[in-house]
């Protein structure tokens, strides 16, 4: 799992793991990582996290975000990035691959007379049971200059909208599509209703609106 090292003058202070899919920052004590400096907005900014993949954005701060020392409207993080919140900063480590340990056989000595004894044989191993994978699916825009065309989620991931105005992905899971807004002040709207800072399950034949482009999911047959 990802995590965030937060520290301040060179001090670690906290290390925060990305177990939710939105995590926001800010002075306001509902912050999912509260940081009491009058140099930090009550609601700072947000950290999006996707399968393996996780999204900085900064909510219209006052003094604003800065990644490696650059300031950003939102950043896809990568390993090792360091995020910078005032006289605070908050590393980004990605989710380690663990490491497979080497098979090593023990020396044994031989004597004469001796014989090295057998090795047991081998555990067969199991194989592990197939990745489920969700049914296929594509999105069809019903409205703008693209009205008609068709875009087949074959990806993980796959981004909706206009950067800077309003930003939406779509997450191929094993148990199906799921929607997360990303970036902007508004929200994407599901069927008339307008969705959340929460991931949300698409079913089929589900209209949605993002950067006010309306737009059809359906399963393919």
């Amino acid at each position: 799992m990802a995590k965030l090292i937060l520290s301040m003058d060179g001090v670690v202070l906290k290390e925060i793991p990305l177990s939710k899919e939105r995590l926001t920052i800010g002075r306001k004590p509902h912050n999912d990582i509260q940081i009491d400096n009058l140099a930090i907005s009550g609601e700072h900014a947000a950290i999006t996290t996707l399968l393996n993949d996780s999204f900085l954005e900064d909510l219209n701060s006052t003094n604003g975000t800065l990644v490696n020392g650059q300031p950003v409207k939102r950043h896809a993080l990568c390993d090792g990035d360091l995020i910078e919140l005032g006289k605070y900063r908050l590393k980004y480590l990605a989710e380690a691959a663990t490491p497979v340990a080497a098979d090593f056989e023990k020396t044994m000595i031989l004597r004469p007379g001796m014989t090295r004894p057998s090795a047991p044989p081998a555990p067969v191993a199991t194989p592990a049971p197939p990745v489920q994978q969700p049914a296929a699916a594509a999105i069809q825009l019903l409205s703008g200059a693209q009205a008609g065309r068709e875009l087949e989620l074959t990806k993980s991931l796959t981004t909706l909208g206009k950067p800077g105005v309003q930003v939406a992905v779509i997450a191929r899971r094993p148990h199906g599509y799921f929607i997360t807004h990303v970036e902007g002040g508004q929200y994407p709207v599901l069927n008339g209703r307008t969705l959340d800072a929460q991931a949300h399950p698409l079913a089929d034949h589900d209209v949605i609106e993002i950067a006010g482009i309306k737009m059809e999911f359906f399963f393919k047959t």
